[in-house]
């Protein structure tokens, strides 16, 4: 057999710079206390809803909203977005203004 099959192979692996996004449900966002408009990273942090002030937020469409919220996030799921802008609310992307 070949000395190169005998010696370990070792490659790049990209698991070093992942990164994983904060996810939240539409569902969450019904929770928050009614005074709040604005939904971003901060925000959840401050209501306990995430661990961390990351800058990755992604918003899925689990459960249901009635009223409006203008969220900012980096990504939003169809559905999620189809449930924010029904409620008369905003699905902002991060980078967008």
């Amino acid at each position: 057999m070949p000395l190169y099959r005998k010696l370990p192979h070792r490659g790049f692996n990209q698991s070093a710079f992942r990164v994983e996004p904060i996810i939240v449900n539409v569902g969450d966002l019904a929770r928050l206390d009614p005074t709040i408009t604005e939904v971003n990273a901060s925000v959840l942090a401050a209501a306990g809803l995430v661990r961390h002030d990351e800058e990755f937020l992604k918003v899925l469409g689990d459960g249901e909203v009635t009223r409006p919220f203008k969220v900012t996030a980096s990504k939003f799921s169809e559905s999620a977005k189809a449930k924010i802008e029904k409620a008369g609310g905003q699905a902002i992307l991060a980078g967008e203004k």
